[in-house]
């Protein structure tokens, strides 16, 4: 589904870009040329010709807008059907299928153009959206998906380190729980986009610290445990105590809760 939904965005957008440029083939010229400084004839050979393109894109897009986005659905159809009580076409209830019938409305003796076929573009320009909000949407649950899924694995390390301290594994403990705290800024950092170097937890530490994602107390939080995690990994100092351990897992799991 996920494929299916970005895929059908982008066949939307070369849908939208064949039908602007049919018609009107002057402006979107000028503009290639002249505004994005790109070949305009190598990007009219890609284009799909729109009545032979757009109807398997309206299926797809029709059964993902039904699944991921119901209450807009009879709003996606309405743009292309046409209505059954409609007295007459004007350029506010132009829909595709006028389009697909060359439907072309005039009035007066000049026969002046009341609804055109250029009138399909803003119809289909509004079924393009709303493919865009299905995206934003399914982008917005994947994320609350992952971080919840992220979040049960990091409590589950730390429920893992809390059992190591519980049966005196102190070093165990510590190294455990510090990975799942060096896991978490990573992710944080990931999510922000952040560029880091290297993956120490004082190094990310450093980095959110610098975009003020985390404050003074926090950044001198966070630096402690990097210490305490550092006293379990290296085995030239001291022994770690049970309450450095204690607080290094309630601490981790403290940051896990609070900086996203």
């Amino acid at each position: 589904m996920i494929f299916s939904v970005n895929t059908n965005g982008m066949q939307g957008v070369g849908l939208l870009n064949a039908l602007r440029d049919e018609q009107f083939p002057e402006q979107m010229e000028q503009h290639f040329t002249e505004v994005l400084k790109k070949n305009y004839q190598e990007f009219k050979k890609g284009l799909p010709v729109f009545k032979s393109a757009y109807q398997p894109w309206y299926s797809e897009a029709m059964a993902i807008v039904k699944i991921l986005l119901p209450l807009r659905f009879n709003d996606f159809v309405a743009l292309y059907e046409k209505p059954k009580n409609r007295k007459e076409i004007n350029k506010d209830n132009y829909v595709i299928a006028d389009y697909f019938s060359d439907t072309i409305v005039t009035a007066g003796f000049d026969k002046k153009v009341v609804a055109g076929l250029d009138a399909a573009i803003p119809a289909f320009e509004q079924q393009f959206h709303l493919i865009g909000a299905v995206l934003q949407t399914l982008d917005s649950s994947l994320l609350d998906i992952r971080r919840e899924l992220q979040a049960g694995l990091l409590d589950a390390e730390l429920d893992k380190a809390a059992l190591l301290l519980k049966n005196k594994q102190l070093r165990a403990a510590g190294v455990v729980a510090g990975i799942a705290l060096e896991k978490h800024l990573e992710q944080v950092c990931e999510r922000r986009q952040l560029k880091f170097s290297r993956k120490t937890i004082s190094d990310l530490n450093e980095t959110l610290k610098k975009i003020e994602v985390t404050d003074f107390p926090t950044y001198r939080h966070i630096g402690l445990l990097a210490e305490l995690y550092q006293l379990c990994v290296q085995n030239k100092k001291r022994e770690p105590e049970p309450s450095e351990v204690a607080y290094l897992i309630n601490g981790t799991d403290k940051v896990i809760k609070t900086i996203f």
